[in-house]
C-alpha cells in the first residue's frame, strides 16, 4: 500500500468592468491510499474546487451587477430629465 498526496488548484478571473477584476482560487489536497481510485479523486477534487470558486464569486458578481444596473438607471434618469428640460425650453 502506497499513500500518495494529490492536489488540485482552480482559479478564475472575473471582469468587474471599469478596469476592475477579481481573481478567486481554491486549492484542495487529498491523500490517496489506492492508486486505482486516483483518477476519481482528481475529478472529485476538481469539481469541488470549481464549485467553491463559483460559490465565492457569486456575491461579488451579483453586487457588481447591482452597481452597474444602478449606474445605468441613474444615467437614464439624468438623460430623460435633460430631454424634458430641453422640451420646456
Amino acid at each position: 500500500m502506497k499513500i500518495s498526496t494529490m492536489s488540485i488548484s482552480y482559479s478564475r478571473k472575473f471582469n468587474l468592468g471599469q478596469f476592475e477584476s477579481i481573481d478567486i482560487g481554491c486549492s484542495l489536497w487529498a491523500q490517496v491510499e489506492d492508486e486505482e481510485n486516483a483518477d476519481g479523486v482528481v475529478q472529485f477534487l476538481y469539481h469541488q474546487a470549481k464549485a467553491s470558486v463559483k460559490e465565492a464569486a457569486m456575491p461579488v458578481i451579483k453586487a457588481n451587477e447591482f452597481q452597474i444596473n444602478k449606474a445605468k438607471s441613474q444615467r437614464k434618469v439624468t438623460t430623460d430629465e435633460g430631454v424634458t428640460e430641453l422640451d420646456d425650453f
